[in-house]
C-alpha cells in the first residue's frame, strides 16, 4: 500500500487564555492518501479549523503546536522544516480555501494581480506569463470574460465568483493537497452547490487530493470517500462515508445524524442534542460527550474511552463497543436533566 500523502500523529495545539489553556486540539490523528477526499466535520468549538491551521503551521502566540505532535506531508514532518522551507510548501504544495473569500482577498488589488502574484512567488514567473497565468486560472474555475474580471477588485465580483476567485488561486500551482475550511459557508444555496461541483470536478481532473472540513453531514455525503468526525478536540469516530450513513456508532455522530433534514420526514421535527461542547481549558474527565449522551454510565465519568476498532477502517471512541447492550437502556442526558439549552 501507498504511503499516505498526509499523515497527523497525536496533534495538539494550544492557546493560553485567561481562563488557562485551551487544548483545543487534543491528540488528533488521522491520515489522507493521495487522490482522496478527506471529511472532517463537526460543531463549531470541536477543533476543526485549528487543526488545518496546525498543518500549515499558521497557529500563531498565544497558540502553539505542542512538543510529540508529528505532521508529514510527502513523507516530511512538516514541524521540523524552518520557516522559509515551509513557505515553499504553503500556497505551492498545499493550498488553503478558507470560508469567507472576503477576508482572502486584498481589496486594494484586482482579483488578478493576486493570482499572478502566487506564480511569481513559487515558480519565478514574469509579470506577464503570470498575468496570463491568472488569467488561465479564472478560465478554468468557470469565470466568463476571464480578461476582464481579472483586471476587477473583489468588491466588484459576487460572492460565488470571490469564492472561485480564491480556489483559482488555490490551483495556481497544482498542489497535491487542498484544504478547504468550510468553503461555502457565506455563500446562498444554489451557490454551494456549484462550489461543491467545482471542486469535485477540478480534482477529479487534476488529481488532488482535499480536506474538507465542515458541519454539514449533507456536504460529506455527496463529496468525500471518508469522513472524520471531531468533538471536544478528538477524533470520535472514523469510517468510510458509506459505512458511517448505514452504520454510524458514537451517540454524537446518531445525533449529528438525526439533525439532519430529510426528504420525506414531513411536520417531523428535526432530532437536537442538548447542551454545549465544553470548555477546552476543561475537559471532562472521562468521556468528553457523556453529559449529552442519553448512554452514558458509571465507566464513562471516570475511563477516558480510547478509539476501538469496530471493523476495516471503522473507529469509535465511545465505550458501548464494548459493552452494546447498554444501548437499551437510554435515558435523559445530564445536559437536558439540568435544563442546559440545546445546541
Amino acid at each position: 500500500m501507498t504511503p499516505p500523502l498526509l499523515e497527523i500523529e497525536t496533534l495538539h495545539t494550544s492557546f493560553s487564555t485567561e481562563a488557562g489553556i485551551a487544548r483545543a486540539v487534543d491528540g488528533v490523528s488521522f491520515q489522507l492518501h493521495a487522490g482522496e477526499t478527506l471529511g472532517v466535520v463537526g460543531e463549531s468549538g470541536c477543533g476543526k479549523s485549528v487543526t488545518a491551521l496546525s498543518i500549515l503551521r499558521l497557529v500563531r502566540p498565544p497558540g502553539r503546536i505542542e512538543a510529540g505532535s508529528a505532521i508529514r506531508f510527502e513523507g516530511t514532518n512538516l514541524l521540523a522544516l524552518a520557516e522559509r522551507d515551509m513557505q515553499h510548501v504553503r500556497g505551492n504544495r498545499i493550498a488553503m480555501v478558507f470560508q469567507e473569500p472576503m477576508t482572502a482577498l486584498n481589496p486594494v488589488f484586482t482579483v488578478g494581480d493576486q493570482i499572478a502574484e502566487v506564480a511569481r512567488i513559487h515558480a519565478g514567473a514574469s509579470r506577464r506569463s503570470a498575468a496570463a497565468k491568472a488569467v488561465e486560472m479564472l478560465a478554468l474555475v468557470g469565470i466568463p470574460d476571464p480578461a476582464q474580471r481579472a483586471t476587477e477588485y473583489p468588491h466588484q465580483l459576487s460572492g460565488g465568483m470571490r469564492q472561485r476567485v480564491v480556489i483559482a488561486m488555490a490551483l495556481v500551482m497544482n498542489p497535491a493537497l487542498i484544504i478547504a475550511d468550510e468553503p461555502t459557508t457565506a455563500l446562498d444555496v444554489t451557490i454551494q452547490a456549484q462550489i461543491l461541483e467545482l471542486l469535485a470536478d477540478l480534482t477529479r481532473r487534476l488529481g488532488t487530493s482535499v480536506l474538507l472540513i465542515t458541519h454539514d453531514l449533507g456536504v460529506v455525503a455527496e463529496n468525500c470517500s471518508r469522513v472524520i468526525v471531531m468533538y471536544a478536540g478528538e477524533v470520535v469516530e472514523e469510517s468510510t462515508t458509506v459505512e458511517l450513513f448505514a452504520h454510524a456508532h458514537h451517540p454524537y455522530t446518531e445525533g449529528l445524524l438525526g439533525a439532519m433534514p430529510r426528504v420525506g420526514r414531513g411536520a417531523e421535527r428535526l432530532a437536537t442534542i442538548p447542551g454545549t461542547v465544553p470548555a477546552p481549558t476543561a475537559w471532562p474527565v472521562g468521556c468528553r460527550f457523556r453529559e449529552r449522551c442519553a448512554f452514558a454510565w458509571d465507566r464513562c465519568a471516570k475511563d477516558h474511552p480510547p478509539l476501538y476498532q469496530l471493523g476495516s477502517g471503522h473507529q469509535s471512541r465511545c465505550h458501548l463497543a464494548e459493552e452494546p447492550n447498554r444501548r437499551a437502556h437510554p435515558h435523559t442526558p445530564l445536559a437536558a436533566a439540568s435544563g442546559v439549552a440545546s445546541a
